[in-house]
């Protein structure tokens, strides 16, 4: 995430929750909480989210440059679109997943899986045995995938939402070892049959999976 994001940021967290952040929280987070991690989804090649965008794939194909570390080349903010972001904070060896969203236009296509997936990932590589994060009790799908990733409910916070007083669980996954690195090296393995990941981060993590299937899947 760059600053010239958060505006784009700021709106797309309005359309997703009830209490969402002000763009001073971003600012802040950007620019002096050295443990926080935060990172967006643009739209492939700034297009509009079409089933032509792209091809049969909807648009999803040749993506992820920005995500996994390759640095395309300066786009103008205005040009640029935002199909979602997620953040985390890393303090020692375990990271919090603080945040993330999908734009509505674009949610369906297993966008939230690859955030999730990045998250962890970027944990890894940060030195982090454990993953937390949470969750409305009434959000059965988001506990589904998260529990796809490992995660296991671990507590529960009581009126953790400020819009309506909702419980949150809290949930965790780890330690994270070489069979739980396994298990992400399939995830993403799974997802490249809908969306082709570049990742240029050195192995262990650095393998190219270049396929892009047909997209549009739900999670």
């Amino acid at each position: 995430m760059r600053l010239d994001d958060i505006s784009q940021v700021v709106r797309l967290d309005a359309l997703s929750f009830a209490t969402p952040w002000p763009e001073r929280t971003y600012r802040y987070e950007l620019l002096e909480n050295r443990s926080a991690i935060l990172i967006v989804l643009e739209t492939p090649d700034v297009l509009e989210p079409t089933a032509e965008a792209g091809g049969a794939d909807g648009g999803l194909s040749g993506w992820v440059n920005r995500l996994l570390g390759r640095q395309p080349e300066a786009t103008p903010a205005s040009a640029r679109r935002l199909a979602g972001y997620s953040g985390s904070w890393q303090i020692v060896d375990e990271a919090h997943i603080s945040t993330i969203a999908v734009h509505p236009d674009w949610r369906g296509r297993k966008l939230g899986e690859l955030l999730i997936w990045m998250m962890i990932r970027q944990a890894l590589r940060h030195g982090a045995a454990y993953v937390t994060l949470e969750v409305r009790v009434s959000n059965a799908i988001a506990q589904n995938l998260y529990r796809k990733y490992g995660f296991e409910i671990v507590g529960r916070r009581k009126g953790y939402y400020r819009d309506n007083h909702e419980d949150a669980y809290n949930m965790c996954v780890g330690p994270m070892d070489d069979d739980y690195r396994s298990r992400l090296e399939a995830y993403r393995a799974a997802l490249a049959e809908w969306i082709e990941i570049i990742d240029n981060i050195p192995e262990p993590w650095g393998t190219v999976l270049p396929h892009a299937g047909p997209g549009g899947s739900t999670h």
